[in-house]
């Protein structure tokens, strides 16, 4: 095999450990390159079929493209879509684009606080309906105690501290020094009740090595990942307020792979056009210890 054959089938199998070991599983879909390559890694794993629910937190600031591109892949593929919200924090306008108020606060309250609570059932969660196409009341509030999300170690610091199985509290809450061992494909599944598991079958993964398997793979992606003929496209995708493209004419997996091989992005973060990760000295670890993803 060769290395992406090989990330694959390590991918595929953390997948299914992890549908093998939880009773109660949902991935995280952020709508982004990553967790859309991990949504079709699972494709792969259960044979065209996503027996997992797929879970999106709305902040309501989405570049609208964004929800498009999921509403119409969640159709087209017959996913089992649920989305979250933090509605009081939206409504109340305790938000950095209307509120006076930080853009770390702001992914506090539209992200960590919304994605703990839509994870614990404590919060309304809203299901897409095929039949009529669009989002009503989920009746199913049982807590997510496993949840599968696209982080890679590369694309951040705190993320390069994460094990394939990485257990949190109750509460969601993180503590990076009290994570299992893994060695030799050995992982630990069993938890005490009431531990929430983070799994990350893309942990290995680079951001090239996402533009390759996107390639080979001929994998849809939102159009916002390319040039639409103004020499700028989006190499990390999040809440518009706060997220800025790059100065790119790459129209193509191909295009993005050239420009990475050499060295356009060498001396620039991915993250670098995310303002919240240059609020925090941190960058977002203190976020992700509260759950953030």
């Amino acid at each position: 095999m060769d290395s992406l054959q090989k990330l694959e089938a390590h991918s595929v199998y953390i997948l299914r450990e992890a549908y093998r070991s939880f009773k109660s599983l949902c991935m995280l879909w952020s709508i982004g390159k990553d967790s859309t390559v991990l949504l079709w890694l699972a494709r792969k794993a259960f044979f065209s079929h996503v027996p997992i629910p797929l879970v999106h937190i709305d902040t309501h600031f989405k570049i609208p493209e964004m929800i498009t591109y999921r509403d119409a892949l969640a159709r087209q593929w017959h996913l089992n879509m649920i989305y979250g919200e933090n509605t009081a924090a939206i409504d109340a306008k305790q938000t950095f684009p209307d509120g006076n108020i930080e853009r770390l606060q702001c992914c506090k309250f539209l992200k960590s606080e919304a994605l703990r609570h839509t994870l614990s059932g404590e919060w309304p969660r809203y299901r897409l309906n095929h039949t009529s196409g669009n989002y009503e009341p989920d009746t199913n509030r049982e807590p997510y105690t496993g949840v599968i999300v696209g982080v890679r170690a590369d694309e951040e610091g705190s993320r390069s501290k994460e094990r394939y199985f990485s257990p949190r509290d109750k509460y969601s809450e993180w503590n990076i020094g009290d994570q299992p061992p893994e060695f030799w494909n050995q992982f630990k599944t069993d938890f005490a009740p009431g531990t929430h598991v983070r799994i990350h079958p893309l942990l290995d993964w680079t951001e090239l090595n996402i533009w390759e398997y996107i390639e080979r793979e001929k994998i849809p992606m939102t159009s916002l990942y390319y040039d639409q003929g103004d020499g700028r496209r989006y190499r990390s995708l999040g809440c518009y307020p706060c997220t800025t493209p790059v100065a790119s004419t790459a129209r193509t997996p191909a295009d993005i792979i050239k420009e990475l091989k050499t060295g356009k992005f060498a001396n620039i973060a991915e993250r670098a056009g995310r303002a919240q990760d240059k609020e925090d000295a941190g960058g977002l670890e203190t976020l992700r210890r509260e759950g953030y993803m």
